[in-house]
């Protein structure tokens, strides 16, 4: 590769990490963000001879992702959480029904999508909208709309420059504003806590369910869940809301979690944990399922248990085991 070359795909790579959050909040796919930004690359790289500077570099790169993204959604592709598809299910009435990934909006390291560099307040915009609920919510929008929202709210671009963007009027891109507003109104996630850096009292809550699923005290971990906490474990369509009916799972069907070890990390700008389960062939622990935590006002709100580890601990730089 020349010098050249190698100066072009150095200035683009500059641009990875934002774009990848980008097509993340559009696509509502870690795996699918990443190939739409490695298309992205491609693209530019290929056309780069062709780009005249009538705009910036970066915004240049926004328009191939964008085109990108709206293709892949256009061929119908819709992501969700269980509690998009169905109601709660009571323990009683339980059943793991396994639908296909593609059903499924997934997790995303906070490494791979949030600027590494930034001022408090940019940070926490940043991690709201990253959330699994704001981007379940963002799913409820018609492709165009979910972009010009994403733009214009969440990156901060004037109409103009969206509206150039997207080969449109700026009257046209602020009544999809308005349109995609109204909609996300009526999805509106729960306001979470911040979580960056966590406080005091984050941590101490943390570690107390740590200690609480460690250890598998019921009593304990209800004591850290909000009355209406949800629990999912896609790929399953399953979902419970409410002390009883988690409980009721965990000393159920879900008892094989007893045991559990856990190992911190973070996903979509939440504290999450890796989950390692006994595995008696070895004496160890293989990974059972990565849990994505919502919390607010003090307590824990939502766990969502993905439990495709073979996909998420290679993404998420997790051990492949721990050892005894």
């Amino acid at each position: 590769m020349s010098d050249a070359a190698t100066a072009t795909t150095d200035e683009l790579d500059k641009y990875r990490r934002e774009l990848t959050g980008y097509c993340y909040r559009m696509l509502g796919s870690s795996f699918e963000a990443e190939d739409a930004v490695q298309d992205t690359m491609v693209r530019a790289w290929k056309a780069i001879d062709s780009f005249e500077g009538r705009s910036s570099l970066r915004s240049w790169l926004y328009r191939i992702a964008t085109n990108v993204c709206l293709d892949a959604l256009n061929a119908g592709n819709k992501r969700a959480r269980p509690m998009d598809l169905t109601s709660p299910t009571p323990v009683a009435q339980a059943q793991l029904v396994k639908q296909p990934e593609i059903t499924w909006l997934e997790p995303v390291p906070d490494g791979r999508v949030l600027p590494s560099v930034a001022d408090p307040a940019e940070t926490a915009v940043s991690r709201e909208t990253v959330r699994l609920a704001f981007v379940a919510a963002l799913q409820h929008l018609p492709p165009k709309q979910r972009a010009v929202l994403i733009l214009r709210e969440v990156l901060a671009w004037k109409a103009s420059e969206v509206a150039e963007l997207l080969d449109t009027s700026v009257a046209s891109v602020n009544s999809a504003l308005q349109r995609a507003r109204a909609t996300l109104a009526e999805q509106a996630p729960a306001a979470s806590d911040t979580a960056n850096p966590l406080d005091e009292e984050q941590k101490a809550l943390l570690e107390r369910y740590v200690a609480a699923f460690e250890g598998y005290d019921m009593k304990a971990l209800t004591a850290l869940l909000h009355e209406d906490a949800t629990m999912s474990m896609p790929p399953y369509d399953l979902w419970l809301q409410g002390h009883d009916d988690i409980v009721g799972w965990m000393l159920g069907v879900g008892e094989v979690c007893a045991g559990s070890k856990l190992v911190p990390t973070v996903a979509n700008g939440s504290p999450a944990f890796a989950q390692y389960h006994p595995d008696p062939s070895t004496g160890g622990f293989s990974p059972w399922a990565l849990i994505v935590l919502e919390l607010r006002d003090g307590k824990v709100a939502g766990m969502d248990f993905f439990l495709d580890t073979e996909r998420w601990f290679p993404l998420f730089d997790l051990p492949a085991r721990l050892e005894a």
